[in-house]
């Protein structure tokens, strides 16, 4: 199926048969429309508090030493960091369900360390598995084998090999298996044993193969070589991934292959449940319709380039309307090494994604926000902590998403729809309908233009309100400072930052009111322990909805 959007505006669809369903959803309003089809997709999940704190991640720390000066840094410069990221290099060989007991001798210890700091580990893993181990010493594979879980050939028998990151060659789990979902819970209850995480961050899982398709390629039929393929990675279906008429427990893989990573989230979910007893944190490269039910999202493997900090506004945007609201890009660009000016600008726009993570790839330079000196790092402290005293807004945003099944971040022209201006704007975004971004996405630049469409808007440093309305306006934006407004109309619940949310949790709350013209305004809070499992099911929770008119003068 290929699907084009024109200006028109169309939809084109091209398909070489197969059914059709088409669902409605009549809104009226952007808002609605994203309700309507949360509530027929399943709303997103709700995330532990600690989850909207920054998170720091590197693919190549290479050892445990290497990753003690990072956090030690971290902490030297107090930017706020609550959750550390493990990527495959603390794995042996890379192997699932095990560490690297020389590189990352005392990982287990660490990890320990950092939670008793109030912070939280999340650990990476891959959805193949090595084969050639020597028998008897890599039970994940043998336990796979005795229960039958792997994606098969097309002869429905024989598991799929093809390689990967681990050494020889691997097999692939086949979550839509039922035997499979018992196999993974019970080597993810273990690891906890082993490693002790609060969350999983699922890669790779399009299935990726480092083959087109599986030994010994695919076979030339219709399923493999259908009479059309979209523009795709080397017009192949089966390229990088395996052949479409390998069999899953579901059919085809061909009909499957979407449901890859999708199938892996909810077991996923889950045993983090289980295994903590908490609110679980589920990371997913590859996603479907209802994926934010159980997990969230990073856009990918994107580049330390501009052009990519600034789709990054586009791509929390869209997810936003897909039903996946924690969604987030690697702060700083993924490939690539990063530049000071690019990296700065990008933990601006970064500290205001739903999933705010620094992360690189193996052979590239650092790039926590520690690692550039001390102007570098005073302006990330700043801007994290302008996040920090925001995350209540933004939890009580979360939870509006999990109960009604609206969006977290939004566009302009979702809360202002007739106002055609809004409508082409991808630049600048807002959390809520009440806080607007007005990111710096241009190299060497020290302004923004930036549209503010009919109401109150306050600059949210000098919180004086802005001259425009319903106009485009070019203001300051030094390298220290990210432009943030405020909309007249709404209180904001505020609460002193700290450098985690585990102590941010304790502090002092405040409000920020924004009147409207009229000299009113109103807003709420939602407010719970943050990690406990099905607290609004459980109506464990505590709800303001506040209201202010200057006329009474009272709230």
């Amino acid at each position: 199926l290929d699907v084009t959007l024109s200006p028109n505006p169309a939809l084109t669809f091209r398909t070489i048969g197969g059914i059709l369903d088409f669902y409605l959803f009549m809104g009226p309003t952007p808002e609605n429309v994203v309700q309507q089809y949360t509530e027929a997709i399943g709303r997103p999940h709700m995330p532990a508090y600690w989850s909207l704190g920054f998170q720091l991640s590197r693919w190549g720390y290479g050892s445990l030493d290497v990753l003690k000066e990072t956090v030690d840094r971290m902490e030297h410069y107090d930017i706020p960091y609550d959750v550390q990221h493990f990527d495959i290099d603390y794995m042996e060989r890379r192997l699932d369900f095990t560490y690297d007991k020389v590189n990352f001798a005392g990982l287990p210890e660490f990890m320990k360390d950092l939670k008793k700091k109030g912070k939280h580990n999340v650990v990476i893993l891959d959805p193949f598995i090595t084969k050639d181990e020597e028998p008897g010493t890599y039970r994940p594979y043998e336990l796979g084998q005795e229960m039958g879980v792997w994606v098969n050939n097309s002869d429905g028998i024989t598991p799929a090999v093809g390689q990967a990151w681990p050494p020889g060659d691997s097999v692939f789990p086949d979550y839509t298996n039922p035997r499979t979902a018992e196999w993974w819970t019970q080597l993810c209850l273990e690891f906890k044993d082993v490693l002790d995480y609060d969350g999983i961050w699922i890669d790779m899982n399009e299935p990726s193969n480092f083959m087109r398709g599986q030994y010994p390629g695919c076979a030339d039929n219709e399923i493999n070589n259908p009479p059309y393929i979209p523009s795709i990675s080397d017009r192949s279906l089966a390229q990088k991934t395996l052949c479409p008429d390998s069999k899953t427990y579901l059919g085809d893989h061909y009909n499957t292959h979407s449901l890859f990573g999708w199938s892996q989230t909810e077991p996923t979910f889950n045993v983090v449940q289980q295994a903590t007893g908490k609110r679980a944190f589920v990371l997913s490269r590859s996603t479907f319709v209802g994926s934010g039910k159980h997990g969230g999202h990073w856009l990918g493997d994107n580049f330390s380039q501009w052009k990519d900090l600034r789709r990054s506004v586009v791509g929390i945007l869209e997810f936003n309307l897909f039903g996946i609201p924690y969604i987030g890009a690697d702060i700083c660009g993924f490939n690539y090494n990063t530049t000071y000016e690019l990296c700065l600008r990008w933990m601006q726009l970064g500290s205001f994604y739903p999933f705010s993570r620094n992360h690189n790839a193996e052979g590239n330079s650092e790039q926590d926000p520690a690692v550039f000196g001390d102007a570098f790092a005073k302006i990330s402290r700043a801007t994290l902590r302008i996040r920090y005293s925001l995350l209540p807004y933004l939890y009580t945003l979360f939870y509006e998403s999990h109960v009604h099944g609206g969006t977290v971040v939004r566009s302009l022209m979702h809360e202002f729809t007739s106002d055609q201006e809004t409508h082409g704007i991808d630049t600048a975004f807002l959390w809520g309908p009440a806080f607007m971004i007005a990111p710096v996405l241009e190299e060497a630049t020290r302004s923004v233009t930036v549209y503010f469409p009919e109401a109150q808007w306050f600059d949210y440093y000098t919180v004086l309100p802005s001259a425009w309305k319903k106009n485009y306006a070019t203001v300051s934006a030094p390298l220290s400072k990210i432009p943030l407004y405020i909309r007249g109309g709404y209180i904001l619940p505020q609460q002193a930052p700290a450098t985690t949310t585990t102590e941010s949790r304790l502090n002092p709350f405040g409000l920020i009111i924004a009147l409207d013209e009229q000299g009113k305004a109103s807003g709420s809070l939602f407010w719970d322990d943050g990690d406990s499992i099905d607290t609004i099911e459980k109506e464990n929770y505590f709800l303001a909805k506040y209201t202010f008119s200057k006329v009474s003068g009272s709230i």
